[in-house]
């Protein structure tokens, strides 16, 4: 008799590979791990990149995308997804299109659109398919506040504006929005703000004296992995916050930039 006795939840990744190992798929997949989730990748883009910033990117034929997306539904129990970056407009619009097979499964959107570097992950017919496409089929959506200002073409330049923010986010069709306070200044604190149609949320947490790499795309796929657990859609947000709160607290510097990589596996032990 094998020793096998049930498949474990998974969670699907679609995103880019991160050469430098500390965000894209490569945090993704530690993420995962970290909640006991079996993780699955599809990988939409390739990058060159280590922690001073993105040299290069390179996207993999759509049809080899649909490819890594077929195989992972069809053998694995496919709980939730995280989708990060999506560089261009037909690779957006395939993702949905692979999706629609799947309408059950819940998503989250990281709607990765400039690196921390400054360099541009997206491309500019992209945001409108991102709109029309994806956004109504999240879940959870987590921009940053750049994202949200480019989604909603406005600025957000104080709690007031990204409280008003979050009511135009999920207008454009999500289920829920997390909007992610780290880039907006509200002194020793990051607030981070949550909105679905039974829940609303402020979390507080102290302001880390971390330049991390990687926390967008360990948020989603934090998220996703509670989603995958069983999680509604506000918990999973609470607890994905936690997470990476705890995973920068162990953050580490593996490259020659200050920039830090989260501790994606301290968390465990905390």
């Amino acid at each position: 008799m094998s020793q096998f006795t049930a498949r474990p939840p998974s969670a699907l990744t679609i995103a880019g590979s991160d050469s430098g190992g500390g965000a894209g798929i490569q945090a993704d997949l530690k993420t995962f791990a970290a909640h006991g989730v079996h993780g699955l990748s599809a990988i939409a883009a390739l990058t060159a990149q280590h922690t001073r910033g993105v040299t290069a990117v390179h996207a993999p034929p759509v049809a080899f995308l649909r490819a890594q997306i077929e195989a992972c539904f069809d053998d694995f129990d496919v709980r939730a997804v995280k989708i990060g970056m999506l560089a261009t407009a037909e690779i957006v619009e395939a993702v949905a299109d692979a999706l629609a097979l799947y309408p059950d499964v819940p998503v989250v959107l990281d709607p990765v659109m400039i690196a921390t570097s400054g360099a541009k992950l997206l491309h500019d017919d992209a945001l409108g398919a991102l709109r029309t496409r994806l956004i109504p089929r999240a879940d959870v959506l987590t921009p940053n506040l750049p994202e949200a200002e480019l989604l909603l073409g406005r600025r957000i330049g104080a709690g007031a504006d990204a409280e008003n923010a979050l009511a135009a986010l999920r207008a454009l069709g999500a289920r829920g929005v997390l909007l992610k306070g780290g880039h907006l200044d509200e002194g020793d604190q990051v607030v981070d703000r949550y909105t679905d149609a039974a829940t609303a949320f402020a979390h507080h947490a102290p302001r880390l004296d971390i330049d991390g790499h990687g926390t967008g795309c360990t948020l989603s796929s934090a998220i996703a992995a509670r989603l995958a657990l069983g999680d509604d859609a506000a918990t999973a947000c609470r607890a994905g916050i936690d997470y990476v709160h705890r995973a920068m607290r162990d953050a580490y510097r593996p490259g020659r930039s200050a920039v830090g990589v989260l501790g994606h596996l301290g968390p465990l032990a905390s």
